[in-house]
Parts: structure tokens; sequence; C-alpha cells
């Protein structure tokens, strides 16, 4: 038995207006929901002084970036994912990868701090909910590493060469958390110039 098309004469094109592709997010998202994401966004997140309107609903952007990051998408053109197909019948407020990419670049250190708390509080409600963290009542392991990040564009905050000759990083430090029974889950993370050494402390840690 063997194929018989050439690759050349196989095409697919899934074009289907009804088609939902990605609804494994539904209880993605209600999870999210349950543990008051948007609620969370909207407290702490302000883009304060954002040009054209960049700050508007954030608890919506950022609500939207996380559910194209958990359908896979990896840069800000991938989140078009989210309005593929009939998925606006089953997810309202979703945002264009544009308007997501405009409030991105409106980030500031002070903005990424921001989330940083809400991903602090939005992190313990998971785990109330979950069993994210199964016997941390009794032991859990902290491990606190950097790392490299290759970014593009030469205005990307904090961008530097470091120690990969040529490309541009920025060098985070992560703080992870696990147990005996579970994977680590990355508990908290400070952004760090690309040129920073492994041992310098983050700022406004």
């Amino acid at each position: 038995m063997q194929v018989s098309h050439t690759p050349a004469a196989v095409s697919a094109a899934f074009d289907d207006p009804n088609l939902i592709a990605y609804a494994g997010l539904l209880p993605v998202l209600r999870l999210a929901e349950r543990c008051e994401l948007s609620r969370l966004v909207a407290e702490k997140v302000k883009l304060t002084g954002a040009r054209n309107g960049a700050g508007a609903a954030a608890d919506a952007k950022v609500t939207s970036i996380v559910g194209g990051m958990a359908a896979g998408a990896d840069t800000i053109d991938d989140l078009h994912v989210l309005r593929h197909g009939a998925m606006p019948a089953v997810f309202a407020g979703a945002r264009a990868p544009s308007t997501l990419g405009t409030f991105l670049r409106a980030f500031t250190h002070g903005h990424a701090l921001q989330l940083h708390a809400v991903h602090r509080r939005f992190l313990a409600a998971l785990a109330a909910h979950t069993p994210l963290l199964p016997g941390s009542d009794e032991l859990a392991f902290i491990d606190v590493d950097s790392t490299h990040k290759r970014v593009y564009g030469r205005a990307k905050q904090g961008a530097g060469y470091g120690r990969f000759k040529g490309i541009r990083t920025l060098h985070p430090l992560l703080a992870t958390v696990c147990t005996p029974q579970s994977r680590p889950v990355i508990a908290g993370v400070r952004m760090r110039r690309g040129k920073a050494a492994d041992s310098r402390a983050p700022r406004n840690s």
C-alpha cells in the first residue's frame, strides 16, 4: 500500500465558518473566571498615559492574550486564533491581534510589575481551586534561577546582547515552586536587561 498522490497535489483548508478549533479553551477560561482573573487585572493594571486608548479594557486584553497563549500562540500575529471560524460565537470580547500588540507595546517596567501583582494573586486563587501543588502544606521546594529569552525588535525595552553573541535577549529571573507530587509552577518573574549578570538582583524586587 502506498500514497496515491504527490505531496504537491495534497492541500487542506480549515475555513468552515462553523468550525471551533479550540473548544478546549472553554474550561480553561471558565477556570480563569472562577479565579477572578478579569477582576484582578481591572483592579491592578492601569496603563496611565498610554496613547490612543491602548490602556482601555485591560482585563479583556489580558484575558485574550492568556487564552491565545493557552491555544498555542507565541507571537502577536498568532493571537488571530481567537477570532477564527466560529470562535467568536463561543468566546465574547476577544481583541484583534493589532489591538493586543498596541496594548503590549504600551507597557513599561512599572506596568509589568502591576501584572506581577495580578500573577501572585491569581496563582493563589488557582491553587485554592485546583490541585495545582498537592502536598504543599507539608513540603514545597522553591527554586530561583535565571534564563534568557530571545526578543525581536530594537525598541524592546531592556533587550540587549548578553551571553549569546549577536542575539538580543531579556534575562528574567524566575522563581518556581513544586512539591514531590507536582511539576514546577512559575510563582514569580522579575525582568532584567539582557546583559545583566546571573547574580544581579532584579529591579524593584
